[in-house]
């Protein structure tokens, strides 16, 4: 086939046009990123096309009868992006702004996950757009079996596409998707979620698998750069499953962190904040920082271009833009995040010799335990935390190396390389398996 040789610029990409920070799309990120990464590859247009485009996009609305007895109806979303490695996996978010790009977005970076981590998944994504804050824990529920109702057996389960938690949904999510879907089915199926509680076939380690390898890539990372871990200073931005942990395990392996934040707002202390303390105060304060006394509130905005080493950006999509990458000082830039450097940020960052650990290998700790609990519902054992820790920390390690070894090769940074990583393993598994 003749190479791909007309991908659009991406300076004629919609990202890169003048607009607001509101408008901001995390899957015109995605598509640009993608562009550059197949103009790298020289990959046949054919394949890009397979590759970049959603296989399947659901979008239904749901009927759910509110405590005071009204029914409301629920937008939802379900975007199986491939599954040309093996079944669709994704998380599925509760959130007030989620949208169909969103989790297009969402989906298109769990392929990436996925194949970057070498493990036998697709990628895909759900959401509801609720505001989970203003419901009660019945009206979650039957919000949660609506929802799984609604896309049935016949888009959902262990060998089609594999639900897990995400913004706003956690183990009890899971534990109602897995119940409602083993309802439809007339059978128990462990395997169609993973997330779940251990009692369900929930995998040991998995609450604070992302957050580790976080950890695990940043670790990696700083090797590469010479930097001591004894010596650097770190700001974390969101301290929910992700940011927390990862907060953690930086500060456990030697790192101060001088800086986090969550919805309340932000707080610094430059003699380091003591984590321990941060997490059990947030944990007993309803899950928030708020009047947290362990350091000085900033703003968020501030948060973000602190003068430290090690940024770990662990909240939203596109908070680091165009507008404000010139004032990043921080020399490692670790994703927690899904998305959270907007594609016009990328280059600037560069040039200004900031190093960035993508989001697709910087947080993709979730997926690899995600797929150990999948292996160990199939085979009905279970492991040792231990042995889940080790062998996701081995996992993670080989995705670092095989990415930083792309980037040196062809002298690109380590997210197009991830990108190319990623998209190389799907071409050829397309090329492999044949189309008709």
């Amino acid at each position: 086939m003749q190479a791909y040789e007309r991908v659009v610029m991406l300076r004629q990409h919609s990202i890169f046009k003048e607009r607001s920070m509101s408008e901001y799309n995390p899957f015109d990120s995605a598509k640009a990123r993608f562009y550059r990464a197949a103009q790298k590859l020289g990959l046949e247009e054919e394949i890009f096309n397979m590759i970049v485009s959603p296989a399947k996009e659901i979008k239904v609305n749901v009927p759910v009868t509110m405590d005071n007895g009204t029914i409301k109806m629920f937008e939802a979303y379900r975007v199986l992006h491939s599954t040309y490695l093996g079944p669709g996996k994704g998380g599925v978010r509760y959130a007030p702004d989620v949208n169909l790009d969103e989790v297009r977005a969402l989906a298109a970076w769990m392929s990436l996950k996925s194949s970057i981590m070498n493990i036998p998944f697709g990628g895909g994504k759900g959401g509801i757009k609720c505001n989970p804050r203003e419901m009660s824990t019945g009206e979650l529920e039957r919000l949660t079996r609506a929802y799984i109702t609604a896309l049935g057996t016949e888009d959902i389960g262990p060998d089609k596409d594999i639900p897990a938690p995400d913004m706003n949904t956690g183990p009890q999510t899971m534990a109602w998707m897995m119940d409602q879907y083993s309802r439809l089915s007339g059978r128990t199926v462990n395997a169609v979620v993973t997330g779940k509680p251990l009692v369900l076939g929930g995998s040991l380690g998995r609450v604070e698998a992302t957050g580790r390898g976080v950890m695990v890539t940043a670790r990696c990372a700083m090797a590469k750069l010479k930097m001591d871990i004894e010596n650097v200073t770190i700001a974390v931005q969101g301290f929910g499953n992700v940011g927390s942990v990862s907060a953690s395990l930086l500060n456990r392996i030697g790192g101060k962190v001088v800086a986090i934040s969550d919805i309340s707002g932000a707080y610094y202390n430059a003699n380091g904040i003591d984590i321990p303390a941060a997490k059990a105060y947030y944990e007993e304060n309803g899950f928030s920082l708020e009047n947290f006394k362990g350091a000085d509130p900033i703003s968020a905005k501030d948060l973000l271009t602190l003068d430290v080493d090690i940024l770990v950006p662990a909240a939203i999509e596109d908070v680091i833009t165009k507008a404000n990458a010139h004032e990043i000082k921080a020399r490692l830039v670790v994703e927690g995040a899904n998305g959270p450097v907007a594609a016009d940020a990328d280059d600037i960052l560069a040039e200004n010799g900031v190093t960035i650990v993508p989001d697709i290998l910087a947080n993709a700790g979730g997926v690899t335990v995600s797929y150990f609990e999948w292996v160990q519902n199939r085979l009905g054992y279970y492991w040792t935390e231990e042995r889940v820790k080790r062998r996701a920390d081995r996992v993670m390690n080989k995705a670092f190396d095989a990415v930083w070894d792309s980037a040196v090769a062809h002298d690109v940074t380590l997210r197009t390389a991830a990108y190319m990583v990623g998209i190389d393993r799907i071409a050829q598994t397309i090329k492999l398996r044949g189309v008709f």
